[in-house]
């Protein structure tokens, strides 16, 4: 049986504020330090298959210990065996720091903000830096507040709920690229169709599923 629709619109209204103050937060990430926005990338780097929670406690590990930005990877790679493959998410964000470092210094906000459409950002994100495909390079531009209701997340919690609402027939095994964008087309047309603007859709569907408002 598909859900309720009446049901997501009065938990809707029920969960907007909270909401609208995750994305607030979101959107005014592009005012802090190069490094606070590195910090957002490697979370999102350490993500998939992971619980998001997990991620971001050692993300803030690697911080409180001065290693995010000047360890090694073996000085990383303890710091994330709460996530999956932590060894190969420390070498990814070595590499992505040695991307985005000029003069011994981190330096990503002015590359991000050389991006108009955040479609073309996202499209970058995903062909340009390892361990981010769609999903995690879509997660990383909402997270910094440069998403503009255009960019789907397609997590699990995300892919169930389309499933339940009948926006798509079955969740697919896999992900390609075309089916991805097939799919985030479809949760456009539902988000206008029911009234939620994608990014708040997104973090609502999450919020369903785990109980709580994260990032």
């Amino acid at each position: 049986m598909p859900k309720d629709i009446g049901e997501l619109l009065d938990y809707y209204k029920e969960k907007k504020d909270e909401i609208d103050e995750r994305l607030l937060e979101f959107r005014q990430m592009m005012n802090e330090s190069n490094e606070r926005i590195f910090a957002e990338l490697a979370f999102c780097l350490c993500t998939p298959q992971s619980k998001a929670t997990a991620a971001w406690t050692a993300i803030i590990s690697l911080v409180k210990n001065n290693l995010l930005y000047k360890g090694s990877v073996e000085e990383i790679i303890p710091f994330l065996n709460v996530v999956r493959f932590g060894q190969n998410k420390a070498s990814y964000i070595i590499r992505a720091r040695e991307r985005f470092t000029v003069d011994n210094r981190i330096q990503i906000k002015e590359f991000i903000q050389s991006f108009i459409d955040p479609l073309e950002l996202r499209e970058w994100f995903a062909e340009n830096v390892k361990g981010l495909g769609m999903k995690e390079s879509s997660h990383f531009i909402r997270n910094i507040g440069l998403s503009d209701n255009q960019l789907a997340i397609l997590d699990v919690h995300i892919l169930k709920n389309l499933k339940d609402y009948r926006v798509i027939k079955n969740i697919p095994a896999t992900l390609s690229k075309k089916e991805y964008l097939k799919i985030e087309n479809k949760m456009k047309e539902f988000s206008k169709q029911i009234g939620i603007p994608m990014d708040e859709l997104d973090i609502l569907f999450w919020s369903k599923e785990t109980g709580f408002v994260f990032k």
